[in-house]
């Protein structure tokens, strides 16, 4: 059986998880809506990947005969000022969920659940990838500036990521 207090904690990363998908989606449609399809697509697949982030909670969960609860997602932020702006909203959100996936491994080893330590484990390397991949594109955008062939270049090269 599941531990209850461990449950409730991913059942809330789910939602938080969720919410990430949608605001990768939503930068996704503000990147679109600039004609810059590759950093679309960047974010388009981070959302795929928040998705699957959810679901690795959620099927856990399910595996050892807990109970899912779904919880309202909030709307994100649909508009930003220029095209650094959502790259550093992606690293604060990414910083935002590693402090969350700590605040579950603390709760997971005071709770002694052994079985969730692996899990928790995954997240936490998964989150040292996730910080670095948007730090990087930050400090790219600052570098670049308003280059426009720079620009270019860079949204050729977002638009070549595929689903991990």
């Amino acid at each position: 059986m599941m531990n209850e207090k461990v449950m409730s904690a991913m059942n809330t990363q789910i939602n938080e998880e969720f919410y990430a998908a949608y605001l990768y989606l939503s930068m996704s449609a503000y990147y679109e809506s600039l004609g810059l399809a590759g950093f679309a697509n960047w974010m388009r697949q981070q959302s795929k990947e928040e998705v699957e982030h959810a679901m690795k909670f959620y099927d856990f969960i399910y595996e050892r005969g807990g109970e899912v609860a779904l919880l309202p997602i909030a709307q994100p932020k649909l508009k930003w000022e220029n095209i650094l702006e959502p790259f550093q909203d992606a690293y604060a959100h990414e910083q935002k969920v590693t402090k969350f996936i700590n605040k579950i491994a603390d709760l997971i080893y005071q709770e002694k659940d052994y079985a969730s330590q692996t899990l928790i484990q995954w997240y936490i390397d998964e989150q040292i990838e996730e910080e670095k991949s948007t730090l990087e594109i930050c400090d790219a955008l600052k570098m670049i500036g308003d280059d426009k062939a720079a620009i270019y270049m860079l949204n050729k090269q977002l638009g070549k990521r595929i689903e991990d």
